[in-house]
């Protein structure tokens, strides 16, 4: 059974169905401009004659980059930015994103490759898994105004577009609004300043030493929630829901300690 979904780049005679080639586990497929050394042709002046290799392995997958001069860079388009490089004449790179794209340099144009890895292998006890922890890495309860902040933050990338720029906190007052008439820039404010103090991006106002101010707040929030999960594209029914919104911060709500206190 396959494991691993390769889509070539896209040419004019596939513009509407892209071809798609299937590797079980152990299967490999050399992409390349030269049609006679490759399973799969790229037709461009800029790609190497043997550019490289993928190799199907069982839940994940390997690239080898057998250019002499080119790096090749393999995106998460679902994780806000993640990436790896793959240098020339690097072998056997494990790639660790269920859904990646590797991008190839090629005289200008930047060609993509599109590969999946479906398969999920989980571990399964009758008596249940034993790695459970004691505490939660991150404690976020997702009926709370600051979740739905963090949703709005998010939806952009979760809605797949990876490298899309973050919402304004105007435009998240905005995407607020239907279910939470109230909210304002301070009340949204308030609510990014307390994640980023709950997520541990930055210290408590009672520990804070003077120095510069963290930079890159909405960025870093987005990119640890992306990152570990912490919203999905399935949460995002938070902003869209029909029940009632808690009640409103209030802009005296800033004064209560971030660290010690739930967002209501």
């Amino acid at each position: 059974m396959y494991s691993i979904i390769v889509v070539p780049p896209p040419t004019t005679e596939d513009e509407t169905g892209r071809t798609q080639l299937r590797l079980a586990p152990g299967e490999r497929l050399g992409f390349g401009r030269s049609a006679s050394d490759n399973d799969l042709t790229i037709a461009h002046d800029g790609v190497s004659r043997r550019a490289g290799e993928i190799t199907a392995q069982g839940a994940f997958w390997i690239l080898s980059n057998l250019s002499r001069e080119q790096t090749y860079v393999v995106e998460n388009p679902e994780g806000a930015g993640e990436h790896i490089k793959v240098g020339p004449g690097r072998l056997d790179a494990p790639i660790p994103f269920e859904f990646s794209r590797i991008v190839l340099p090629a005289a200008g144009d930047l060609l993509p490759i599109e590969v999946w890895a479906p398969r999920h292998d989980y571990l399964s006890s009758e008596g249940g898994l034993d790695g459970a922890t004691t505490a939660p890495a991150f404690s976020v309860d997702r009926t709370k105004r600051y979740f739905a902040v963090l949703a709005a933050l998010c939806e952009p990338r979760l809605r797949g577009e990876p490298h899309a720029p973050l919402p304004t906190v105007d435009q998240v007052v905005d995407r607020l609004r239907p279910n939470w008439p109230a909210a304002s820039r301070t009340s949204v404010q308030w609510n990014i300043d307390y994640l980023a103090v709950k997520l541990r991006l930055k210290p408590g106002p009672e520990t804070a030493d003077t120095g510069p101010r963290l930079n890159g707040k909405k960025e870093s929030l987005v990119s640890l929630a992306l990152r570990f999960d912490l919203v999905r594209e399935d949460d995002l029914v938070v902003l869209r829901a029909s029940s009632p919104p808690a009640a409103p911060l209030s802009a005296s709500s800033a004064s209560a300690s971030a660290s010690g206190r739930v967002a209501r």
